[in-house]
């Protein structure tokens, strides 16, 4: 069912109540503190070295990319595996990546390709997990607290961003980056404590989906998802653009302003205090703006930051205007999160949530080598103000891609009745035809936009392909025809994957055959025979 937003918001802070959201919430800032120090650390490795601009845009992107390889299979791993499990092994992992980078670095060997592939494999460890950690939300939180409980994800990691980067000027000046580097790789600890304390309920008992067929079902949900579309239409206009203060800040600071790494770690944490602002502010700002008027607000908010960035020449009062891209940063992201969250189904959450990422990530990634390219090639201010231009046009778009306003509802709904069968399937054999039947002697018009949006339905829950036939000999005939890959993916559709506005698109067109509840959509059921 389509609902709008109507009820009161609940508290930004509500989350927090919750005793496993609140652990892993402090666990993980505990983490992200190390991670934006681990951050500045390799950024000042490399910013003097020979071509800082493109290098210091490489280590961004380094830690970025890996999401456009890995970040779709690890949706698939974490909506298949135990999640809890699943990421205390990436947290491991990662432990044992930023421990090797700290060593290398205080034995003197952290060369800029040791710094930029040992970046790109931590990133490859947070893009394997990035999903699940999304996933795990609805498990700690109810529904109504999942808007509260994204904007406290993102105030997490810009409040790291505010104390991590300071805090790694400070003890890169009195010591070195190895030590920063240490730092991180204990502090990843903390998560995997927190992990391993934390008990969740025990999901439904189920055979897990295999990774390949698994792999092509998300993407099937998403090709046919128009407001999970839209969502990656929006981040990707905003992220791609709005990723060239992030890759260039460090070149400003140290060519221009002529700071040393306390004072780009300071430049840093104006954006993550600006973040901060931004989710204390949220509930309210929701209340007074709808989804599209946010999102242009806000991108002017953090155009005022890039263009800052460009042409201002006093670090006191760049940083207080970076204040301003921080609050427009956290918005964003909140909202993007947010409506992904309330839209996604649960069974495919997961691997929504890494395309969002690929996306988003990827996007960033992608945008920081552009831009450092671009820096080298006609200089850094007049890139910032190339992207600030994109950034602007893109927001002009949202008078023709808009953000839909409404949640649907994604609940797992009552299964389809079991089907009828003689013989049973293994669960290998297909592909699967299934044929329903119905009778329509008037409103056609209105019955074929319905069946329309039910076949978006079908292929969203594992058809790989849906056509609507009309019998020439009875013109009130009509036939939906629908092919799904094996018998055990549309037993799936039968008992897993159906949610509730999956189950009012099905009423809606069944309202319409002439011959009632008791009669309407006679079903068929075929399955291949290998000859």
């Amino acid at each position: 069912m389509t609902t709008t937003d109507q009820a009161p918001h609940p508290g930004t802070w509500a989350p927090l109540a919750i005793g496993a959201f609140r652990a892993l919430w402090i666990a993980q800032l505990v983490s992200n503190v190390g991670t934006w120090m681990q951050t500045v650390g390799a950024q000042w490795l490399l910013v003097t070295s020979p071509n800082a601009a493109a290098l210091t845009a490489m280590a961004q992107a380094a830690s970025l990319l890996p999401v456009l390889f890995v970040s779709l299979p690890a949706g698939v791993l974490a909506d298949i595996f135990d999640r809890r499990r699943y990421l205390i092994a990436t947290q491991l992992a990662a432990i044992a990546v930023v421990g090797l980078l700290a060593v290398l670095t205080a034995l003197g060997l952290a060369t800029p390709s040791v710094v930029l592939l040992l970046t790109f494999g931590l990133g490859v460890t947070t893009a394997l997990a990035s999903p699940a950690w999304q996933a795990i939300q609805p498990q700690l939180v109810p529904r109504e607290l999942i808007p509260g409980a994204a904007a406290l994800g993102s105030m997490n990691i810009n409040l790291a961003r505010a104390i991590g980067p300071a805090v790694a000027g400070v003890i890169i000046a009195a010591s070195s980056p190895a030590v920063v580097f240490g730092i991180n790789a204990a502090s990843t600890v903390f998560v995997v404590v927190a992990l391993l304390r934390w008990h969740p309920a025990p999901g439904p008992d189920r055979e897990p989906e295999r990774i390949v067929p698994a792999l092509r079902s998300g993407s099937r949900y998403v090709a046919n998802a128009p407001v999970v579309r839209r969502i990656l239409l929006r981040s990707a206009l905003f992220v791609i653009p709005a990723s060239a203060l992030w890759a260039l800040l460090a070149v400003v600071a140290s060519d221009r302003l002529g700071l040393g790494s306390g004072g780009y770690g300071l430049l840093l944490g104006a954006l993550g205090a600006g973040a901060v602002i931004g989710a204390l502010l949220l509930t309210r700002i929701r209340r007074l703006l709808g989804p599209n008027r946010l999102l242009g607000a806000f991108t002017l908010l953090y155009a005022v930051g890039m263009v800052a960035t460009a042409v201002v020449g006093s670090a006191p009062l760049l940083m207080v205007l970076l204040l301003a891209s921080g609050v427009g940063w956290l918005v964003m992201l909140s909202t993007f999160n947010t409506n992904l969250q309330l839209t996604l189904a649960g069974w495919v959450r997961a691997r929504g949530m890494s395309t969002y990422l690929l996306v988003f990530l990827g996007g960033q990634g992608v945008g920081a080598l552009v831009w450092g390219a671009v820096a080298q090639w006609i200089g850094v201010s007049p890139a910032l103000l190339v992207a600030t231009g994109l950034l602007i046009v893109g927001a002009g778009t949202l008078l023709v891609w808009r953000l839909p306003s409404a949640s649907l509802d994604r609940t797992i709904s009552a299964p389809w009745p079991d089907p009828e069968v003689d013989v049973a399937p293994d669960p290998v054999d297909g592909p699967v035809v299934v044929e329903v039947t119905y009778c329509v002697e008037e409103r056609v018009e209105e019955f074929l936009a319905a069946a329309r949006a039910l076949g978006l339905s079908r292929r969203r829950t594992g058809a790989t392909s849906w056509v609507l036939y009309r019998d020439v000999a009875d013109h009130t005939v009509y036939v939906e025809v629908f092919s799904v890959p094996t018998w055990s993916e549309h037993l799936r559709q039968h008992y897993e994957r159906m949610t509730g506005y999956d189950s009012e698109l099905e009423r809606r067109v069944e309202a319409f055959d002439a011959r009632g509840p008791e009669g309407s959509s006679t079903t068929r059921h075929l399955v291949a025979i290998r000859t």
